[in-house]
C-alpha cells in the first residue's frame, strides 16, 4: 500500500513539470522585454548503477535549484526564480523515487549550497562565482547546468530499465530542454552565443530549434 502511495506521488510530481516549464518561459519573455527597453570541455557522463544514478540526479537537481536561487538573489531576474521552482519539483520527484526504492536521501537535510558529492560542491562554488560576474555569465551558467542535466539524463535513460525511473528521467529531460531554450533564448537576445559543453552541437541544435 505504501509503495502504491509513493508511486502516485512520483507520478503527480512528474505531471507538474510542464506547468513549471511554462512559468520559466514567462519569466524569460518578461525579462527580454525589459532588456529591449533599456569556457569548457565536452564530458562523457559515466555509466551509473540505478541507485547511484538516482543519488546523482537528486544532487544535480539540487545544484540547479541552489545556483538559480543564488543568481536570482543577485540579479532579480524572474527566469531564475521560476526555473528554481521547477527544479524544486524535480528534486521532489527524485526524492520520492529514492524513497520508493528504499534508498537514503543524501541531501534531505542539506542547506542550500551544501552537497555530499564533491563534484556537485565544486560545480556549485564555480558556477555561482561565475554567474555573479555579469548578466550574460549568469545566463550562461543556467545554460551550462541544463546542458549537463541533458547529458546525464540521456546517459541514464540509455542504461536504465526501471520503468518508474525511466518515467521520471524522461520528464526531467523534457524540463531541462525547456530550460536551456529559455536561457539560450535570452542570451541570443543579448547578442551572446552559447556553445554546448556536454552535449553535441547537433543535439543542442535539435533541442533549441524545436
Amino acid at each position: 500500500m505504501l509503495k502504491s502511495i509513493q508511486k502516485v506521488v512520483i507520478i503527480t510530481l512528474v505531471l507538474a513539470f510542464s506547468a513549471a516549464g511554462m512559468l520559466a518561459a514567462q519569466g524569460a519573455a518578461e525579462y527580454v522585454a525589459a532588456v529591449e527597453q533599456q569556457e569548457g570541455s565536452e564530458t562523457e557522463p559515466a555509466v551509473l548503477s540505478l541507485e547511484d544514478g538516482m543519488i546523482h540526479m537528486r544532487e544535480e537537481e539540487k545544484l540547479a535549484r541552489d545556483v538559480y536561487l543564488a543568481l536570482y538573489e543577485q540579479w532579480g531576474m524572474r527566469i531564475f526564480a521560476n526555473i528554481a521552482r521547477s527544479e524544486q519539483q524535480h528534486m521532489d520527484a527524485v526524492a520520492a523515487l529514492l524513497a520508493y526504492q528504499g534508498i537514503a536521501d543524501p541531501v534531505a537535510e542539506a542547506a542550500p549550497g551544501e552537497f555530499t558529492l564533491p563534484q556537485m560542491q565544486s560545480l556549485y562554488d564555480e558556477l555561482t562565482a561565475r554567474g555573479s560576474t555579469s548578466l550574460v555569465e549568469a545566463l550562461t551558467v543556467g545554460a551550462i547546468i541544463e546542458d549537463l542535466d541533458i547529458a546525464d539524463l540521456t546517459k541514464l535513460l540509455e542504461n536504465t530499465e526501471d520503468a518508474l525511473a525511466t518515467r521520471v528521467y524522461t520528464s526531467l529531460l523534457r524540463g531541462s530542454e525547456q530550460h536551456i531554450r529559455a536561457f539560450t533564448g535570452l542570451l541570443d537576445r543579448l547578442g551572446a552565443e552559447y556553445v554546448p559543453q556536454y552535449i553535441s552541437q547537433d543535439s543542442y541544435d535539435v533541442i533549441v530549434n524545436r
